[in-house]
């Protein structure tokens, strides 16, 4: 299948401020797009690209004093098929994971495991190694915080919102993938697109979203927390340790989100679910 994607984003900024953005398509994904995802911005400024730690494509301008617009409108092709499932997957000895996988082991800004390694073992120390065990952790994340946008708050820690019981997609994230570096099980916080595409219509459509991956068998799989369901059509942007490494926008000063509208919907669906909510997202944007 095809999914038109794409976001028209504005902020204002009191001075020039220098600003990155993670709003590329993960480097893997880009061959499967129609044609080249590009950002533009208005007024226009240099903009350059670069590779960070993990990977991700990030975009760096120096924004000017007032109003600054991004937007981007692409194609992408997509499998269309439901996220994989790996039953069998095992779990690795710590001492046998890839040198690259350990820092997916360790606490993060967001992720903080100290708070939360006692109440893991005691909750999933009796689970099976592997897919059962994750599976497990993220059943309980799902059932232990409850979804509202109106709760996002961009300082929640994984300890808190296990505490608060209340989050958005991030809070879900971070908690799960917190949960399974106590238990020794890899894991890393995903962002990027995912539309209502699949699944019945509804008030507030989905469009940019957070989930986790974990890695068992010798490969990363995709678990999603908050949805507690295989999905179709994620187009992945970025991922990281947590939140902090995958934020839509880092300013390095003040810039206040004015307009946030996301598309992600099938092609042929050209219509209807993009939107503005500029609320939810300010959790997503982090100033330095």
């Amino acid at each position: 299948m095809h999914i038109r994607c794409g976001f028209n984003i504005s902020y204002f900024c009191n001075m020039p401020t220098a600003m990155n953005f993670l709003l590329s398509v993960r480097p893997e994904r880009e061959r499967d797009l129609i044609a080249p995802q590009v950002i533009n911005f208005d007024p226009w400024v240099p903009s350059r690209t670069y590779r960070d730690q993990f990977g991700n494509r990030v975009t760096r301008v120096l924004a000017p004093a007032g109003e600054i617009r991004v937007t981007s409108d692409f194609i992408i092709q997509d499998s269309g098929l439901l996220d994989e499932v790996g039953w069998d997957a095992p779990q690795h000895n710590v001492e046998d994971l890839p040198d690259d996988v350990m820092v997916f082991l360790m606490p993060s800004r967001y992720c903080d495991m100290e708070h939360l390694t006692d109440l893991a073992w005691s909750l999933f120390g009796h689970t099976r190694l592997g897919w059962e065990r994750v599976q497990a952790i993220v059943d309980y994340a799902h059932n232990r915080i409850r979804f509202d946008y109106q709760q996002a708050r961009s300082t929640r820690t994984a300890s808190e919102g296990h505490f608060e019981q209340v989050g958005v997609c991030r809070d879900f994230a971070h908690l799960a993938v917190t949960l399974c570096r106590c238990m020794n099980i890899p894991a890393r916080y995903s962002t990027g697109y995912l539309g209502d595409i699949g699944v019945p219509i509804v008030p507030d459509p989905m469009d940019f979203s957070a989930w986790f991956e974990v890695y068992l068998g010798g490969r990363w799989w995709t678990f999603d927390a908050r949805h507690n369901k295989r999905r179709i059509g994620r187009i992945v942007m970025a991922y990281g340790r947590d939140a902090v490494d995958v934020a839509i926008s880092t300013a390095f000063g003040s810039a206040q989100l004015r307009d946030f509208e996301v598309i992600t919907e099938e092609a042929h669906q050209v219509t209807s679910q993009s939107r503005s909510y500029e609320t939810r997202f300010s959790s997503q944007t982090v100033t330095a």
